[in-house]
């Protein structure tokens, strides 16, 4: 498999294991913890937005997106799909964090909006991640040239390293990640 595709396979499984943690921790509810409930799932929803919104989108929407669209226009619209996704997916967040900010001021009035508006986003983007990876990303191991795979390893690792601030080791998105696992309540995470 090549790099820049098992980047983006990487990133889809730390998505995914938020989403499902997500999922898990607002079903599950508070449970005599609503300190560490609510920042865990704040982190959680400040996570899926980050990185997808900053790094994972735009290396799709502005690299592998239209290499694929130009080399195999069976896949455009799928691709548009995708893309009506992403710019959705800033809104989707911005909503869940207000419905959480609802539930943890307002009170238990306001959980069950949260959960559905979660179980729905956490739907949504299993699928989408789900499209890209038996769609898209089989077009692409067909239709890219070594030269296509080559220039995007190159960005995706430039990308990569501004991430982590030039800094050998984790990036700042890893080091996110391991920090919201230690902060979420027992069983789903270390705390």
């Amino acid at each position: 498999m090549h790099a820049a595709l098992q980047t983006l396979r990487d990133e889809h499984e730390a998505l995914a294991a938020m989403l499902r943690s997500l999922a898990l921790l607002a079903e599950r509810g508070p449970l005599g913890e609503p300190r560490a409930f609510f920042e865990a799932l704040r982190g959680m929803l400040f996570y899926l937005d980050e990185v997808t919104q900053r790094l994972h989108h735009p290396r799709e929407s502005n690299h592998l997106f239209p290499k694929v669209a130009r080399l195999a226009p069976e896949a455009a619209p799928i691709i548009r799909k995708l893309e009506a996704d992403h710019q959705s997916g800033e809104r989707r967040v911005r909503e869940l964090q207000h419905l959480l900010t609802a539930w943890e001021v307002l009170g238990e009035a306001r959980r069950e909006a949260f959960v559905a508006v979660a179980r729905d986003y956490v739907a949504f983007h299993l699928m989408h991640i789900e499209l890209e990876e038996t769609e898209v990303f089989a077009a692409a191991s067909r239709v890219l040239s070594d030269a296509d795979w080559t220039e995007l390893e190159n960005v995706f690792g430039a990308e990569s390293d501004r991430e982590a601030g030039g800094a050998t080791g984790h990036s700042a998105y890893d080091r996110l990640f391991n920090r919201i696992v230690a902060a979420t309540p027992a069983p789903l995470g270390a705390a």
